[in-house]
């Protein structure tokens, strides 16, 4: 699968990605954690632009770096874009997260490892659908 990817595609990958994720996320965390559906989604929508922004960056230099080492896009290469892309948006959640809540920066880094714990196989099995739909729609 090639990994050439327009900034106007990785902004639509962006987006789909992000709606979808607080579809799942902010009625999820508003009963989990027992706040309002409003304050969770607004939460939930300030973290989305962050990531979004994030994932538009990390994944233009992901592609780039894809491409000059050669490689394919393989399960493992999948689970370490994952992986990558989940501690630079854990570092940057945190201290949002902590102030937005009210909590501690211990609790909100406790409640952010279980968001990543859900985003993790998400983000594998979204990025892997995509490439295959992109395949058999674009190619």
């Amino acid at each position: 699968m090639q990994p050439h990817k327009s900034i106007k595609e990785r902004l639509l990958h962006a987006l789909i990605f992000e709606v979808l994720a607080i579809a799942l996320c902010a009625p999820l965390g508003a009963w989990l954690l027992g706040y309002p559906l409003a304050h969770m989604g607004l939460l939930t929508l300030m973290i989305s632009l962050i990531a979004m922004g994030w994932n538009m960056l990390f994944n233009v230099a992901f592609d780039r770096t894809q491409r000059r080492m050669g490689l394919d896009r393989t399960q493992t290469v999948r689970a370490v874009h994952s992986v990558i892309f989940e501690i630079g948006l854990l570092l940057a959640v945190v201290p949002l997260a902590a102030w937005w809540l009210g909590i501690g920066l211990w609790q909100a880094f406790l409640l952010d490892i279980g968001i990543a714990l859900f985003f993790l196989p998400y983000t594998f099995f979204f990025n892997w659908t995509y490439d295959h739909l992109r395949a058999r729609f674009v190619a």
